[in-house]
C-alpha cells in the first residue's frame, strides 16, 4: 500500500510539473516579458502587467508618467535586468500557492554614469477565466521599482557643476583667452533716475533703453534689488569709471572670458558666444545646454572640444529631514589648457606695424617650424563680441571698406614675385635651369613668338646677361616667364605641386589651399609663364609662403608648420625638394635682394636680412593698364636664422609698393631680435 502511495505521489508531481510548464504560465515566463518591456522603456505595458491592487495605488500618472519623466531627465539608456530564476523545489512551491518572489538587479547608465541596485519583485498568481490556462503572474509594483530609495517617498534630484574653460597661452604662458575678472554692471532701481540717466547707461552699455526697462520690470525687482545688466572686462577701466558717476550703478565681480591681445591676435584666437539654436540642434544636448557659450571663431573654435571640459552631474534622493543619497555621480571635467607655439610680444608687434593698414602676416621659426605669429589687419576688439557690441559699431565693422571681419590669414593671395624662388627651385631641381646660364634679356617688355598683343613686362632694365642670382636680386618677370614656358606645364606644376600647391596645409588651423589657377592647370601659356612670377590666378596664404621658404634654410627640406607646444618640432612636410648647394644658392640670392637689389631699406638695419620683394598687380583683366597692388616681403636674419616673417600689405600703390612691406618687417626685426 505504501508502495502505491508513493507512486501516486511521483506521478502527481510529474503531472504537476507538466503542466507548469506546459500549460501553466510559469513566474519565470512572466517576468522575462515584463523585464522585457522595461528593457525598451515600455512602461504602458509594464502597467498592463500589474496586480490590480498595484493599479488601484498607483495611476498611470503614478507609474507610467514618473517612469517616462525620471528616465528622460535622468537620460537613462541600457537599461539590463538579470534575475535568479526559482530552484524547481521553489517553482513548485509558487505555483502551489499561487506567489512568487524574484530578487533582481538593474543596470543603466545616466546622465552622471552608471546606476545599479537591486530589489525584489512579488509576482501573484490570478486568474483571468474559467479553467486553468486563464491563470498568469502579475507584479506588485511600488515606486522602489524605479529606485529602492524612492520606495517610502523621496524626490529625484540633479545638480550640474560647470566646468571652467581651458585657457590658450603663448609659447611663454602669456594669456591670449583666459577667465579672469569681470564685473556685472547692474542698477539698483530706488537709487536711480530712470527719466535722465537710463539713455546714458544704454549707451555705455550698448544696450536698447526698451532693453533695460525690460530688466527692470520683471515680477521680482524692488527698489532695493540689485539688477544685473551686462559684464563689462575689469581692464575696461574708461567704461567702468564713466559707469560708476552714475547714481544707482552698481557692480559685482564675476568671472569671465578676457582677450588680452585684444584687436592684436582677434582673427587668431577668436572669441566665444551663447550658442544658437541651429548650434544647439548639431551638438550633443549631453554637452550642451541653451545658455552654455561655445567658441564661435579662430582657437576657441577650433579647440572647443578640449576647451570646453565636461559638466559635472550628480543625481540624488531628497526626502525632508534626512541626508541627500547620491545615485550617480560624474565628476565635473574642467577644460584643457592650450599652450601654443605663438609669442604674443610678436603678435602685438607685427600687429602694431600695420597701423591700421589691411595685410596678413605669418611669423614661424624656420627651423623648426613653430608658428610665432599670425596676423590679420584691420581687426576688431573680441571682448566687445563676448560682452555686448552695439548695433552702430557693428555696422561699422560690416561696412568698413578694409573688411576687419575677414580672417586675412587664413585666406590666399597672388604671391607676385615672392614665389620667384620658389619658381627657381623647381627649376633647379627638374634640371631645367642651370643656375649660371645667362639670358640676353632687351628692354622692358618681351613677347614670345605667337602671342597676340600681351607682353611680359619688368621693373628694370638689366646691364648685361640675365642669370638666376640677378634675376631674383633684381626680380626679372621675364627670365622667370622664359624659363617656365621652357620646362613646360608639366614640369612647372609637378614642381608646385611638391611645394605643396593643391594641397591641405598640415596645420592645426584651417587654411585655404594654395591653388595654381582656377582649374588646377596651367595648360594655357600666358597663364603658365605670369604664375612663374606670381601673378595669374596663382594663389597662397602667407604661412604656406613662410613655410615653403623654410626650404632654402633647412638644406632643400621643407619644414612642417605646427601651432601647439605638444607638437613634434623640425618635422620635414616635404623632402629633399633640392640639393642642399641649391638651397645656397637660393639663399645667397635672397640676400643679395637686400644688399643689392628690391630691398635697400633692409641693408641700413643694426643685422643683417635676407628676403624677397613682390609688388603684385591685381588687375582685373589682362588688358587694364592699372589696378590695386599688394606688396609682399618674406624676410629673416641672414645668420641667426630664428624667425621668417612673410608678410603682406594691401593696396600699396600710393605707399610704395613692397618698400612698405620690407620697412616695416626690418623694423620688426630690429626690435624683437
Amino acid at each position: 500500500m505504501r508502495r502505491v502511495t508513493l507512486l501516486l505521489s511521483i506521478v502527481f508531481f510529474v503531472i504537476l510539473i507538466g503542466c507548469s510548464e506546459d500549460d501553466v504560465v510559469t513566474p519565470h515566463e512572466r517576468f522575462d516579458k515584463y523585464v522585457e518591456h522595461w528593457s525598451n522603456q515600455e512602461f504602458s505595458k509594464m502597467y498592463e502587467m500589474l496586480t490590480p491592487e498595484s493599479q488601484q495605488e498607483y495611476s498611470t500618472e503614478n507609474m507610467v508618467d514618473r517612469y517616462t519623466k525620471i528616465y528622460e531627465d535622468l537620460q537613462i539608456s541600457d537599461v539590463t535586468i538579470s534575475y535568479t530564476k526559482l530552484s524547481d523545489d521553489e517553482l513548485e512551491t509558487s505555483l502551489e500557492e499561487g506567489t512568487a518572489t524574484l530578487p533582481f538587479t538593474v543596470e543603466m547608465n545616466s546622465m552622471a554614469g552608471p546606476i545599479s541596485f537591486e530589489y525584489e519583485a512579488k509576482l501573484t498568481q490570478i486568474d483571468e477565466g474559467e479553467d486553468e490556462e486563464s491563470l498568469n503572474w502579475f507584479v506588485s509594483w511600488d515606486p522602489g521599482f524605479i529606485f529602492p530609495e524612492i520606495k517610502d517617498g523621496g524626490e529625484i534630484g540633479i545638480s550640474t557643476t560647470e566646468p571652467v574653460r581651458g585657457e590658450i597661452l603663448d609659447r611663454n604662458l602669456m594669456p591670449l583667452a583666459i577667465n579672469d575678472t569681470v564685473w556685472e554692471i547692474g542698477i539698483v532701481p530706488g537709487n536711480f533716475d530712470t527719466d535722465s540717466d537710463i539713455e546714458k547707461v544704454a549707451s555705455l552699455l550698448n544696450m536698447s533703453v526698451e532693453a533695460i526697462d525690460s530688466q527692470l520690470s520683471q515680477g521680482w525687482v524692488t527698489e532695493d534689488t540689485f539688477v544685473p545688466l551686462r559684464k563689462v572686462p575689469e581692464s575696461n577701466e574708461e567704461l567702468l569709471n564713466q559707469l560708476w558717476e552714475i547714481d544707482g550703478i552698481m557692480g559685482s565681480e564675476a568671472t569671465g572670458r578676457v582677450y588680452p591681445l585684444g584687436e592684436s591676435a582677434a582673427h587668431l584666437v577668436g572669441y566665444i558666444r551663447q550658442i544658437t539654436a541651429e548650434q544647439l540642434e548639431e551638438k550633443d544636448p549631453e554637452v550642451y545646454s541653451p545658455n552654455d557659450m561655445i567658441g564661435n571663431t579662430g582657437l576657441e573654435r577650433v579647440y572647443e572640444e578640449q576647451l570646453k571640459g565636461e559638466k559635472g552631474v550628480r543625481i540624488y534622493v531628497t526626502k525632508e529631514g534626512e541626508e541627500d543619497i547620491t545615485l550617480a555621480e560624474k565628476e565635473v571635467k574642467n577644460g584643457e589648457k592650450i599652450v601654443t607655439t605663438i609669442d604674443a610680444n610678436i603678435q602685438e608687434e607685427i600687429f602694431n606695424s600695420y597701423d591700421g593698414e589691411a595685410g596678413t602676416t605669418a611669423a614661424i621659426h624656420p627651423k623648426t617650424g613653430e608658428t610665432l605669429a599670425l596676423v590679420s589687419s584691420p581687426s576688431y576688439d573680441p571682448n566687445d563680441m563676448v560682452y555686448g557690441i552695439s548695433q552702430s559699431k557693428w555696422d561699422s565693422l560690416q561696412n568698413d571698406p578694409k573688411n576687419p571681419l575677414l580672417n586675412r590669414f587664413t585666406s590666399t593671395f597672388a604671391p607676385g614675385s615672392v614665389i620667384k624662388p620658389v619658381s627657381a627651385a623647381v627649376g633647379l631641381q627638374n634640371g631645367s635651369i642651370d643656375p649660371n646660364e645667362t639670358f640676353e634679356i632687351e628692354g622692358l617688355t618681351w613677347k614670345p613668338e605667337g602671342w597676340s598683343d600681351y607682353e611680359i613686362r619688368r621693373v628694370s632694365e638689366s646691364n648685361g646677361p640675365v642669370d638666376l642670382r640677378d634675376a631674383i636680386v633684381r626680380s626679372d618677370n621675364i627670365y622667370f616667364a622664359m624659363q617656365a614656358l621652357e620646362m613646360g606645364e608639366d614640369a612647372f606644376l609637378n614642381g608646385l605641386q611638391q611645394f605643396g600647391f593643391g594641397e591641405s596645409i598640415p596645420f592645426e588651423y584651417p587654411i585655404e589651399t594654395s591653388t595654381v589657377s582656377t582649374s588646377g592647370n596651367l595648360s594655357d601659356p600666358v597663364l603658365l609663364a605670369n604664375a612663374s612670377y606670381g601673378q595669374g590666378e596663382l594663389e597662397i596664404s602667407s604661412l604656406h609662403m613662410a613655410t615653403a621658404y623654410t626650404t632654402f634654410l633647412n638644406d632643400g627640406n621643407m619644414i612642417k608648420p605646427t601651432l601647439l607646444e605638444s607638437e613634434e618640432t623640425s618635422q620635414v612636410w616635404q623632402e629633399e625638394l633640392i640639393t642642399k648647394e641649391q638651397a645656397d644658392i637660393i639663399s645667397e640670392a635672397l640676400r643679395g635682394v637686400v644688399t643689392d637689389g628690391t630691398a635697400g631699406y633692409a641693408k641700413n638695419a643694426n643685422l643683417p636680412i635676407s628676403g624677397k620683394t613682390a609688388t603684385v598687380e591685381l588687375k582685373l583683366t589682362l588688358e587694364d593698364e592699372e589696378g590695386a597692388q599688394n606688396g609682399w616681403f618674406v624676410g629673416y636674419p641672414t645668420e641667426d636664422q630664428d624667425i621668417l616673417i612673410a608678410m603682406m600689405v594691401e593696396d600699396v600703390h600710393e605707399l610704395g609698393g613692397s618698400s612698405i612691406a620690407v620697412e616695416k618687417v626690418t623694423d620688426i626685426l630690429e626690435k624683437i631680435k
